[in-house]
């Protein structure tokens, strides 16, 4: 199966560099998706760009592929399936939620010359990037791409209810599967509290498995798509 792999913020797509061939050994076609602005050079890119860059992967897949959003591109992976609902066969969200309509899509930290840089780490302390050592942090904030303000502070848009038709699995890594269920049946996550079918699957691991662990995270993406009819 084709498996579209799209990074979070300020990450670029080598960010899947380790979890490609671990996914290729499985058998699976491994795609990581270029996302405008994070990596090309862009400063003007907008998140229509990049919706339009993974749209553009899920179009040029033989079959349905599988979807998979980390961190906020969890949005981004949602936007796919809600543009895409008949052609993407499942949307795995890595570290994070989809946001509902109308909210801004990664307005979390101050934009600066039109751009959202890496903020550091002191926001990230604890379950987050706990099984990051120091060297491993210092690569991560060197090459971390400053994300467009054109797409931080971009409105999310979702317009076709077939996307709760779509099955989602969510991998829990500095979070659990148990407080992942409590937050959506509280309503937190509005637009999994919609979704039909959702799995909920743990994974030891900080908030960038796809660094720490990325051999457990390809066994469970191709675990994902071996349960996943295509559409």
């Amino acid at each position: 199966m084709d498996i579209l792999l799209i990074g979070g913020l300020w990450l670029d797509a080598s960010a899947w560099d380790d979890v490609v061939p671990e996914l290729e050994a499985l058998g699976h076609r491994p795609v990581p998706v270029a996302l405008p602005g994070q990596g090309d050079g862009s400063t003007s890119a907008t998140l229509d760009d990049q919706v339009a860059a993974v749209l553009a992967a899920v179009d040029a897949a033989p079959d349905a592929p599988l979807v998979v959003g980390h961190s906020a591109a969890c949005t981004l992976a949602w936007l796919a399936a809600d543009a895409r609902p008949g052609k993407v066969a499942g949307v795995v969200l890595v570290g994070g939620f989809p946001w509902d309509d109308g909210k801004l899509y990664a307005d979390l930290f101050p934009v600066t010359d039109g751009v959202m840089p890496f903020p550091g780490w002191a926001p990230f302390e604890g379950p987050d990037s706990a099984d990051l050592d120091e060297d491993a942090r210092a690569t991560f904030a060197a090459s971390a791409v400053p994300v467009p303000e054109g797409v931080a502070r971009a409105v999310v848009r979702l317009a076709d209810e077939r996307r709760f038709d779509v099955p989602v699995t969510v991998v829990c890594p500095e979070f659990t599967a148990a407080q992942a269920r409590a937050w959506i049946d509280a309503g937190d996550v509005p637009e999994l509290a919609r979704t039909k079918h959702v799995d909920l699957v743990d994974l030891d691991s900080g908030h960038w498995p796809m660094f720490t662990r990325p051999a457990e995270l390809a066994r469970v993406l191709s675990g994902v798509a071996a349960d996943t009819t295509p559409a």
